[in-house]
């Protein structure tokens, strides 16, 4: 059974409507045909079509031209209110889905201490852009949570989703400058015996050892250094952060230190790092990659990583990339 309102709603072929439309503008049936890329046959016949289904003329094929019917112009006013409207709301979500909100989840150390400090580049480069920052250590539901793209620290395992490596990671002592001036000697690794040490804590899903001093002596070669004592921190940004005040040598990860290595502080008492078997990954749904906004912030992620890499170089030249063990 119909009901009124698809009995009020029944229209013509959209097809049919889009042809009356370009030919009343035109008041010709060629220039209809090449606006919408047909033949001038196929204008006319959806023409004649359009008249049988309404019942009533619409054009009076005068010679060399076309006048419209009252009935004709009547429905030419309502087309062309309609298509324009329909033109501009189409416009105004493009434009929305190309500016609009990112909405990004990242752990909370990578937030705090890599991404937020950088996003001003990015509201200068994309000021229709709106960026929310979900900082969450778990893994987020995109279609629930309403996230466009996560940021994460692992192997790069994320079944069903596009996944793409953003930056690998290395592993390294670091102590503020007032520190290493008045403290024991820092000349080589074994040196850190009877130090202070700032341990992260943190046990992520994918990498519970990636930034802990067991997994860095372990890569140095060094043995029989007490692990037990220093102050710990459920947070990479923490370990930093207690690094800064003097508290002790913390171990860093590139990516939490690279801007405070920069800005001299930091520093690095030994060039030795080692390489994490984890880095960061660009995770989402296949679709979201679609949508504009999100790849302005893809872009953008890319060459801030490329500084970042930059910067670390520039603060201590000469590194010695030590490769842990496959099986760490």
């Amino acid at each position: 059974m119909t009901s009124w309102f698809e009995a009020k709603m029944r229209l013509p072929p959209l097809q049919s409507l889009r042809a009356f439309d370009a030919a009343a503008r035109h008041l010709n049936f060629t220039r209809a045909a090449e606006e919408l890329f047909v033949t001038q046959g196929a204008i006319s016949q959806q023409i004649r079509q359009l008249e049988e289904y309404l019942g009533f003329r619409l054009f009076f094929r005068l010679p060399r031209r076309l006048q419209l019917t009252d009935e004709g112009d009547r429905l030419a006013r309502a087309t062309y209110e309609g298509f324009s409207r329909i033109a501009g709301e189409i416009e105004s979500l493009r434009a929305v889905e190309e500016a609009g909100v990112v909405t990004v989840s990242v752990l909370q150390s990578f937030a705090v201490k890599w991404l937020v400090p950088r996003l001003g580049h990015f509201r200068e480069a994309h000021p229709d852009i709106d960026v929310r920052i979900h900082a969450d250590d778990r893994l987020v539901d995109f279609r629930n949570e309403g996230i466009d793209l996560a940021v994460r620290f692992g192997r790069g395992r994320y079944p069903n989703l596009y996944t793409e490596l953003l930056m690998r990671d290395e592993v390294f002592p670091v102590c503020s400058p007032d520190y290493l001036a008045s403290s024991a000697p820092l000349n080589k690794p074994a040196d850190i015996a009877g130090h202070q040490l700032l341990h992260d804590a943190t046990s992520h899903i994918e990498q519970p050892r990636a930034a802990d001093w067991q997994f860095w002596l372990e890569g140095v070669g060094v043995k029989g250094i007490d692990l037990r004592r220093g102050l710990r921190f459920n947070s990479g940004d923490m370990v930093i952060q207690a690094a800064l005040m003097g508290h002790g040598v913390g171990m860093a990860r590139t990516s939490l230190a690279a801007q405070d290595l920069k800005a001299g502080l930091l520093v690095r008492p030994f060039p030795q790092t080692v390489a994490s078997s984890y880095a960061y990954y660009l995770t989402c749904p296949e679709e979201n990659l679609n949508r504009p906004r999100v790849q302005a912030f893809i872009r953008w992620l890319k060459d801030e990583v490329a500084v970042t890499l930059m910067d670390i170089e520039e603060s201590q030249p000469a590194l010695k990339i030590v490769t842990p063990n496959p099986d760490t």
